[in-house]
């Protein structure tokens, strides 16, 4: 299989450096490589989820998976694509986050068979580094002239870039070397936001002496208008069930843009090109049956056949004004007696209140299918006669209030 060749059929590739040895180095038969992530929360997001898509690729094509835990660089936290500092996590929640995320990636790669995938935590090799040992040996390989004027460090400059971020590329870098050494980690692969840090490794290994160093990026998801996909009211889109519901993660991607099917198809479903090309080419109302195809396999992959079948019926029955609420996002209110404001921040349906007066000046909030019209609306006795309410934004976002 030439799976760069299939990667970029299916729209995954962004760069690659050393293009043509990589795809004879991939071609004599299998390497190991690797993807890392940092662990400053206790679930993937969204963002995660083309990494891993690449990561099942490869691996399906031979290769090896190393998955890095980056207990030990999310000490420091990546300054890419940040104007301020990220928030420092003690050494405890970065040990427990990396629990809770080894059992996500299981969903994606195998840890059995001929290529079983293995899962490393850069804190083993990192917290212990002697400073002065490190900057003889790594720190001694990069300029400072050619460090800043990265992308990652140049967005910082104005805002405050800290020596202590600084490291970040150093630390990440020196992963590199260090799988190459231990496991003979030829590949690593990242999101294009990462090509700063992948080259640092890539030209570290081979600055040492070893010319079989490589790095390849995928594209992020976005949007036709080139924002990132996979941000909701609530914040980012989780595969953890009791961050983002899988009724809300299908939700989501059930009511992405015409001009988005095609890109979630091919990136985050295994659907073959052939089925893909069918259902993107669908037209007016029927690329709603694509969509619905796509939240139903994105949902299956992140929480089962059985919960995406339970998310599909939901919103089948919603939709067709069956009333079915049983796998509804679900709040318990503390009490009736709430602004209607309030509400709506409280279960993310806007970011402020005052993107929730938008919303109800625009005509886009209902109460049990009565539109909401006052601002200053307070909830009572009245809408709970079922033992619960139903508020709506739009058409396609429904909320379960219960007491």
């Amino acid at each position: 299989m030439d799976i760069i060749k299939v990667l970029e059929e299916r729209g995954f590739i962004e760069q690659i450096t050393h293009d043509k040895e990589l795809r004879e180095e991939l071609s004599k038969g299998s390497i190991s490589f690797y993807i890392g992530i940092d662990p400053t929360a206790d679930s993937l997001h969204i963002g995660h989820f083309i990494a891993l898509m690449v990561a099942s690729y490869l691996q399906k094509a031979g290769h090896r998976p190393i998955i890095l835990m980056g207990g030990g660089t999310a000490a420091i936290g990546d300054p890419s694509g940040r104007t301020d500092l990220r928030q420092m996590l003690t050494t405890e929640q970065l040990d427990s986050n990396v629990q809770s995320i080894k059992k996500q990636v299981e969903k994606f790669v195998s840890f059995e068979g001929e290529n079983p995938a293995i899962i490393v935590n850069n804190a083993d090799w990192l917290r212990g580094l002697n400073y002065i040992d490190f900057m003889r040996d790594i720190g001694s390989k990069f300029t400072v002239a050619k460090m800043i004027a990265q992308e990652c460090y140049k967005n910082r400059l104005e805002t405050g870039l800290t020596f202590f971020e600084m490291g970040y590329l150093l630390l990440q870098s020196y992963d590199f070397l260090y799988l190459h050494d231990k496991y003979n980690c030829k590949l690593q692969i990242g999101g294009n936001d990462q090509w700063s840090n992948i080259i640092g490794g890539v030209e570290l290994i081979r600055k040492i002496g070893a010319e079989d160093s490589y790095g390849l990026t995928f594209k992020l998801l976005t949007t036709a208008d080139g924002r990132k996909m996979g941000k909701t009211a609530k914040g980012a889109l989780w595969l953890n069930a009791e961050r983002t519901s899988p009724y809300e993660f299908y939700q989501y991607w059930r009511n992405i843009g015409d001009t988005e099917v095609r890109k979630v198809l091919c990136m985050l479903t295994n659907l073959p090109m052939e089925k893909v090309e069918e259902l993107s080419n669908l037209k007016d109302e029927k690329i709603n049956e694509a969509k619905k195809i796509a939240a139903f396999e994105i949902t299956k992959l992140i929480h089962g056949e059985e919960e995406a079948k339970k998310a599909e019926e939901a919103s089948e029955a919603l939709f067709g004004n069956g009333g079915n609420t049983e796998n509804m996002p679900t709040t318990k209110l503390e009490s009736k007696d709430m602004s209607i404001l309030d509400v709506i921040v409280l279960i993310g349906m806007a970011s402020s209140k005052g993107q929730a007066k938008t919303l109800i000046s625009q005509g886009g909030i209902t109460l049990n299918d009565i539109r909401i019209e006052d601002v200053q609306y307070r909830l009572s006795d009245k809408d709970f006669k079922d033992g619960y309410a139903i508020l709506k934004k739009g058409k396609k976002v429904f909320h379960k209030l219960e007491i």
